[in-house]
């Protein structure tokens, strides 16, 4: 069993920052692929980012490129989501995810889920 607890989460105005942590317990995270959603009120859980186990592999939904950036630390059972130039739109709660596997995965089949951190956005 593979808990996620993220963190990071709080209000920011428009053009700031924020890092979210995804801490993982056990000891098989290092081969792990893990992946950040995110879902606004009224809306579905949507894909965010994702990075492979060994983090050589990195994606993006088309909205967040350029702006956000998915990393992690093995030796730290930890990924990462940097988000600068944020806009309201991604005001929403961002969950972290994690499946052993080799393959990213971008879409909703993932085994582990945390509870979420909410992040808000101010105009």
């Amino acid at each position: 069993q593979v808990q996620l607890v993220e963190s990071g989460g709080g209000l920011v105005q428009a053009g700031g920052s924020l890092r979210l942590s995804c801490a993982a317990s056990g000891r098989t995270f290092s081969s792990y692929a893990m992946g950040w959603f995110r879902q606004a009120p009224g809306k579905e859980r949507e894909f965010v980012a994702a990075i492979s186990w060994s983090g050589g592999s990195t994606y993006y939904q088309d909205s967040v490129k350029g702006r956000f950036t998915i990393s992690r630390s093995n030796a730290k059972n930890t990924v990462y989501l940097q988000m600068n130039s944020l806009k309201p739109e991604d005001t929403a709660v961002y969950y972290c995810a994690g499946k052993n596997t080799r393959v990213v995965i971008t879409t909703h089949d993932y085994v582990y889920w945390g509870q979420g951190t909410q992040v808000t956005v101010s105009s």
